[in-house]
């Protein structure tokens, strides 16, 4: 673990977002032998909190080891006061006033090979059960780097059956908050999504990549709960593969829509268009993706004439308190309403945003604050 991550950048942006989140001094990754707990790498002010690349401690003494345990929850907001704590050497010599710890696993989930952690000075009455939630989920994404960087040293490899499960974001009418579809993503236990799908992109494997994702996500698909429709995402390079369109039209009466997601200009629009023309003739809508991202999705609305239109994430976060935002969601939303489309504020987080939405008119979102990726039960 120590080499991939000592001078990673990618690490220490994480790491620094973890205690800008929880305004700890400093977030440290460290890694265990088999008696030892070992730093690899911090940020943050070591001024104020004593933690330093390379310090190591018995694992006995340490808070992580209590947290593995069980001994010691995730958080602990006062440390010098709390007696699971106050008495330990640790929290004396470090000056430890505040605490959260989370496990970074090998990415099969099998091993615990380190910890993710922000320590402050003082006590912090803040810090909750959805702190460590968030330490949980940024030591998942390490786990998950880990993998990524390992597997990259050895290239490229299609996934197996095993090495890609699809998981469904529901999105829901904005009124009711009834869900009125999904949207399929892709998981991979080798790392996160986009670095195993820049990785295929390296190897000229994209397109096969996407019709694995396609066809593992229309086969989870039939256990939805609901008779409402699923949206998959396929590159315009995809779509304009005869195999991967095949696969689409085949499935047309399971209710699938084709979200086009491409941040860049399309070299073949002719054989683009070709392939929206038979979606259409079989019933299967299109969505453009990243809508107000800039000019590709923009092109996309206005040459694809898609019967939805997704906006966003970034015009979505802080559209409540944002007048430029809500001027340009009014605008889309206004664009959608003369052309026949729907449009879907997607990245919705907060209820603010909900009700600014729901203000300009916009139908659908989707979001955390509804729902976050799943698979669905088996029954």
């Amino acid at each position: 673990m120590t080499d991939p991550y000592i001078g990673d950048p990618w690490v220490r942006q994480l790491l620094d977002a973890a205690r800008a989140r929880l305004r700890t001094d400093v977030a440290y990754l460290s890694e265990f032998t088999p008696d030892q707990q070992v730093v690899t790498t911090v940020v943050g002010d070591p001024s104020a909190v004593p933690i330093r690349p390379g310090v190591s401690a018995p694992i006995e003494d340490t808070y992580c080891i209590r947290v593995l345990s069980g001994e010691l929850p995730p958080v602990v907001t006062a440390a010098r006061r709390d007696p699971r704590t106050r008495e330990l050497p640790v929290t004396g010599e470090l000056g430890i006033g505040s605490y959260v710890g989370a496990p970074v696993r090998t990415v099969a989930g099998d091993r615990t090979v380190g910890m993710l952690c922000c320590v402050g000075r003082e006590e912090n009455a803040a810090l909750d059960a959805d702190s460590a939630r968030f330490v949980e989920f940024l030591a998942e994404l390490l786990g998950q780097h880990l993998g990524a960087a390992a597997a990259e040293e050895g290239g490229w490899a299609a996934p197996g059956p095993d090495e890609i499960r699809a998981v469904f974001q529901p999105v829901v009418d904005l009124r009711t908050e009834d869900v009125v579809g999904y949207e399929a993503l892709s998981r991979f236990p080798a790392g996160p999504t986009g670095r195993v799908f820049a990785a295929a992109a390296r190897a000229g494997r994209s397109v096969e990549l996407e019709l694995l994702a396609l066809r593992t996500a229309l086969s989870a698909a039939r256990h939805r709960p609901l008779d409402v429709p699923m949206a998959v995402n396929l590159s315009p390079e995809a779509l304009t593969d005869r195999e991967v369109l095949d696969v689409v039209l085949a499935a047309a009466g399971d209710r699938i829509e084709v979200e086009v997601t491409e941040h860049r200009r399309v070299d073949d629009y002719p054989a683009l268009l070709a392939a929206r023309r038979e979606l259409r003739q079989a019933g299967v809508p299109v969505a453009v993706d990243d809508a107000g991202a800039g000019y590709a999705s923009l092109q996309h609305v206005l040459k694809l004439e898609p019967e939805v239109i997704k906006l966003d994430g970034a015009l979505v976060t802080g559209v409540d308190h944002d007048p430029a935002k809500q001027a340009l969601v009014a605008a889309m939303q206004a664009f959608a309403r003369d052309v026949g489309a729907v449009v879907v504020a997607e990245g919705v987080e907060a209820e603010g945003e909900h009700l600014a939405l729901v203000e300009r008119g916009v139908a659908c979102g989707q979001g955390w604050l509804f729902g976050r990726p799943e698979p669905f039960g088996v029954s």
